[in-house]
């Protein structure tokens, strides 16, 4: 299953975090640094506030838009 870092955005939900992961890469004809960011919802057993950086893994879906749960906290 994947597992990526990433950093939490929001938890005003009960039981759900929103995170957000940044990908940075190198275009490869223009040579220049860009950015890329993308939200999820997470499910939060662990209570972590706005801010945390965390471990989140796939998991089966929980609801429509939540797919991932945090499983710790970095």
């Amino acid at each position: 299953m994947k597992q990526l870092k990433a950093v939490v955005i929001n938890t005003k939900m009960q039981k759900t975090a929103v995170v957000q992961i940044t990908r940075r890469w190198t275009h490869p004809i223009y040579h220049k640094t860009l950015t890329k960011k993308k939200k999820y919802l997470c499910d939060n057993q662990l209570e972590v506030k706005p801010g945390d950086k965390v471990l989140i893994q796939e998991t089966r879906p929980i609801s429509k838009r939540k797919k991932w749960k945090i499983l710790k906290k970095i």
